[in-house]
């Protein structure tokens, strides 16, 4: 049962949320930022049942302290659910179908979706503007969620406004349902986008697909493997390509995709990212949303942000 705010509340809807740096990275940006608020958990296993996501919707909706929240694994699952209690969602969300932001504004209560954009700037943050050019070099998503779903949409406004792209983009899942929604938006988008939706019935599978991809290609596990759950979406059998980029969008957890990556840094020239310019980016979108504020996407200011999320990280290590 959520019990109602006695401060001035944000809340974080995931899986494992007391796990995160964002619990103890939050009180420092407040108090950077000037905002009086709080930052509190709510946990729900991946693929909860519709009534715990239309709880949750209700509570924000209806709670007077509660300002909104960011939501991580439940993106698509809690539009599903509860659509019907939002008052109205902006037009990323409209066109993904899934909401990583939750905001008040003049009593309605909004869903966004800010991945197209964090999962944009942090590609950006990665490789440089000019790396699909001419390469050769493609783009492979381990996962059809939502941080996938809003990649490729960013790619589709990228190739669309006539900037350089992946000579491919190949998306498996396990899940048939999740490639087929994911291959409907893109029709609906009419997206030129050169794109492949694979079924895959087990890690080999993804290790097949993997080691096929073109040197230079960036592979990204977008499965939550190694965070939500354990495991990774390959096996210590694949061959990644070489002078890859290999891309966790997981910054916590066990992420066993990187460390098999890291077994074959040396000899294939890989280059190794996790997941924390994702973090950045994902938290300050939001919060900048909750709050109604403006955070600069690069600058001092961000950079001030990184520093103390970065301290507050090495402070957890060490203790």
């Amino acid at each position: 049962m959520l019990l109602p705010a006695t401060e001035p509340t944000m809340y974080f809807v995931g899986v494992t949320t007391k796990q995160s740096s964002i619990m103890r990275v939050f009180p420092a940006w407040a108090e950077e930022l000037g905002l009086s608020a709080v930052l509190k958990g709510i946990d729900l296993p991946p693929g909860a049942p519709a009534p715990d996501y239309q709880d949750v919707v209700r509570f924000l909706k209806t709670d007077l302290l509660s300002l909104g929240a960011l939501v991580t694994t439940h993106k698509l699952d809690i539009v599903s659910a509860a659509k019907d209690h939002f008052d109205g969602f902006g037009e990323d969300a409209q066109v993904l179908h899934e909401i990583s932001s939750i905001s008040k504004k003049d009593g309605k209560l909004l869903g966004n979706a800010m991945d197209a954009v964090t999962s944009g700037l942090s590609l950006e943050a990665i490789v440089p503007d000019d790396y699909w050019q001419d390469s050769g070099a493609e783009l492979v998503l381990l996962g059809a969620g939502g941080s996938s779903l809003a990649l490729t949409y960013y790619l589709h406004k990228r190739a669309s406004a006539g900037f350089p792209v992946p000579a491919r983009v190949t998306v498996t899942n396990r899940r048939a349902s999740r490639l087929e929604e994911m291959r409907a938006m893109h029709a609906k988008l009419g997206s030129n986008l050169p794109i492949s939706y694979v079924q895959v019935a087990d890690a080999s599978e993804n290790d097949t697909v993997v080691s096929a991809a073109p040197p230079g290609s960036v592979i990204i596990n977008a499965t939550g493997l190694g965070k939500d759950r354990p495991g990774s979406p390959l096996t210590d059998k694949v061959v990644f390509p070489q002078d890859a980029v290999a891309w966790d969008f997981n910054y916590r957890g066990e992420l066993v995709f990187l460390d098999q990556a890291k077994a074959q840094q040396p000899s294939l020239n890989l280059r190794v990212e996790d997941g924390w310019v994702y973090f950045l980016h994902g938290w300050t979108r939001v919060i900048a949303d909750v709050f109604a504020i403006d955070i600069p996407t690069r600058g001092p200011v961000f950079d001030r942000l990184s520093d103390i999320a970065l301290n507050v990280s090495k402070k957890e290590i060490s203790s």
